[in-house]
């Protein structure tokens, strides 16, 4: 009986080495992603990779999560269908690149440089995106679904249905965007949004308490059933 436990014990014994060999194999795979070079997917969950020169990279559908690529230069690269979950891009710049169908969400993007970008079918939901430059990118399709926008630069942006729902878009000027069709905008903050000329009447969701504190003029095309503010058009923010 005695022996028949020790063998017992051996053998669970074997089996936990064998096992922790393997969790720590996979320990040192999951790591050495972040050595890999910039390639079609590429792991760099986690990854630092701030204050580099990246333009012209391949990322297509790799997986950045969570990786720091603060400040660095991206100018230029593929994040097609790419995974940018909670990633640092805060000061980076991405301009001129495409990212159609790259997943944005919680993303931080403080001054971020997206001017000219494709981001068809992108999602930045609860990103942040504070004072991040749009100008000339196509946001075709793109969610932006509770994110913060707070002084973003859309002009001449390609907007087109799009979810905007409780974004925060105060102070976002879209004078110069090029809005088409319907998009979400239930809740969202619009706190001197500037939508002056600028055809809104695609807009789902809009409401009376919405409109009145955006900045809008006589050529602002609403929804039907919503009425210009008498304190339209707004006096001009005194930090733009």
């Amino acid at each position: 009986m005695q022996n028949k436990f020790q063998i017992l014990i051996r053998a669970l014994g074997l089996s936990l080495l064998v096992l922790f060999g393997m969790l720590g194999n996979f320990t040192i795979v999951a790591q050495a992603g972040c050595k890999d070079s910039a390639q079609p997917g590429v792991n760099w969950i986690d990854c630092r990779k701030r204050n580099l020169i990246m333009s012209g990279s391949n990322l297509q559908k790799s997986n950045l999560s969570g990786a720091d690529l603060s400040s660095t230069d991206l100018r230029k690269s593929n994040f097609s269908g790419a995974n940018l979950h909670k990633t640092n891009l805060m000061r980076a710049t991405m301009a001129g690149s495409t990212a159609t169908s790259a997943n944005f969400e919680h993303v931080q993007s403080y001054r971020t440089n997206f001017e000219n970008t494709n981001f068809t079918n992108a999602s930045f939901g609860k990103a942040e995106l504070q004072r991040a430059n749009f100008s000339g990118a196509d946001l075709t399709g793109a969610n932006f679904s509770k994110a913060d926008l707070g002084r973003a630069n859309f002009d001449g942006a390609i907007l087109k249905d799009n979810n905007f729902e409780r974004a925060n878009l105060s102070r976002v000027d879209f004078s110069k965007a090029k809005l088409s069709g319907k998009f979400q905008i239930k809740n969202a903050y619009l706190l001197q949004t500037n939508i002056e000329s600028v055809d809104f009447s695609g807009a789902v969701g809009l409401e009376q308490w919405q409109v009145n504190m955006a900045c809008g003029n006589d050529d602002t095309v609403l929804p039907a059933g919503l009425s210009q503010p008498k304190n339209w058009p707004c006096i001009p923010d005194p930090d733009e």
